[in-house]
């Protein structure tokens, strides 16, 4: 036969204080600006080399492109890309309207 467990019966037990000084309730919210959320634009593919360095595919060539990555990534959205191309890191940029 099951035993009975001891513990449930001491947490059941405690109960609800509603005095309580840390409950949260006792004051309102404070109200929180809203932030307009980003509308992105279309992705690009832009390549990364092992210097660092990044290029975009503009009228039929690569062409060194004017901001590095970890630049990109403070304003856009980044996503790198699984596959390599001539140990070029790809990734897919998305900048904000």
């Amino acid at each position: 036969m099951a035993k009975n467990r001891p513990r449930q019966k001491v947490i059941r037990s405690r109960g609800f204080d509603p005095n309580s000084p840390t409950r949260s309730l006792r004051r309102p919210p404070e109200p929180s600006e809203r932030i307009a959320p980003v509308v992105y634009g279309k992705p690009f593919v832009v390549m990364e080399d092992q210097t660092k360095k990044t290029f975009i595919f503009k009228a039929g060539e690569w062409v060194e492109f004017e901001a590095s990555i970890a630049e990109c990534k403070q304003t856009c959205q980044v996503k790198q890309l699984s596959q390599q191309v001539n140990r070029m890191t790809r990734y897919e940029v998305r900048c904000p309207e």
